[in-house]
């Protein structure tokens, strides 16, 4: 693809790939300049494609934020690989991200393979991510490490999506490789993710924090309801269900005397209100739902 003219504006879809935890979410929100995707150091924080929209001078670049492509045990996982692979073949282009402070494995090599079968034709880039963890001499082994796994035509670019460091450099990478085109979007607008999802994704987050392996993939949010308080419309009553598997689940999230749910709604409702602009009163109330992760009607249920 030509180099874009001057004054030319580009515009497409990028997905960002990678085993999970690789820096993918962090990244979005870094590009976007808010925080539209949630992040966490648990594997497979991500349920929802959700698009984030990067406005710069010369480009609109509509980020698109999927799940981590991984190896299925679950009917859920399988779901969110399929959402993975729908994906491939509607963007431009497709960066695979890999930290700067791991070695290349057979997870990366796996991606690399899928991504080539199921597009072909879709410019690959690669993103080397959290370069602030390591020194410049690893950073640069491991430019060369991802320019050799996709080859000699493929541009590599190290970022650290929390310092800031190289994120214009990799905008105006990936908007050298869109085609001229209009914004799809007007200016200001962060993302077309309806205010639903992105709530319960953020109390989804705020849950996540400090618990153990077992419950990332247990538990999923739904918001059941968004009302204007009576007494004051400036305010926002949002109810949220929590779902776990099991109920020894679902007193880990309760926590001892109802102080860990406090916890979540505090931190949770800070998010929200960013986002909203406007203040809320957060109901959270957890439910079990034994084995919905397996269960195809309880998953269609839960958005899935």
């Amino acid at each position: 693809m030509p180099e874009p003219t001057e004054g030319e504006f580009r515009s497409g879809f990028v997905c960002f790939v990678g085993r999970p935890n690789t820096g993918k979410s962090t990244l979005t929100n870094a590009l976007v300049g808010a925080k539209i995707a949630i992040t966490s150091s648990r594997p497979q924080t991500t349920r929802h494609t959700i698009r984030g929209i990067v406005h710069r001078e010369h480009t609109q670049l509509i980020l698109v934020d999927t799940p981590g492509l991984h190896r299925p045990r679950t009917l859920l996982g399988q779901r969110l690989n399929d959402l993975v692979r729908d994906t491939y073949s509607e963007v431009d282009v497709i960066a695979l991200c890999i930290p700067a402070d791991e070695k290349i494995g057979p997870g990366d090599r796996w991606i690399v393979q899928q991504v080539r079968q199921m597009a072909p034709k879709t410019t690959l880039l690669g993103v080397v991510t959290k370069i602030d963890k390591v020194g410049k001499d690893q950073i640069a082994r491991q430019l060369m490490a991802v320019s050799e796994l996709l080859g000699p035509e493929a541009d590599v670019v190290p970022v650290s999506a929390t310092k800031g460091e190289q994120v214009e450099v990799l905008v105006d990478v990936i908007a050298s490789r869109m085609p001229p085109g209009p914004a799809f979007y007007p200016d200001g607008e962060l993302t077309d993710e309806p205010e639903e999802t992105l709530m319960a994704e953020l109390i989804r987050e705020a849950a996540l924090e400090g618990v153990r392996d077992e419950l990332p993939h247990s538990l999923a949010v739904v918001i059941e309801e968004t009302l204007p308080r009576e007494e004051n419309e400036d305010m926002l009553d949002v109810h949220a269900l929590l779902y776990v598997e099991r109920p020894s689940q679902k007193a880990i999230i309760i926590g001892k005397g109802g102080a860990r749910l406090k916890e979540v709604g505090t931190n949770a409702r800070k998010q929200i209100e960013h986002i909203l602009g406007s203040r809320i009163y957060l109901h959270l109330h957890v439910k079990v739902a034994k084995d919905w992760q397996r269960d195809p009607k309880q998953l269609g249920k839960l958005g899935f």
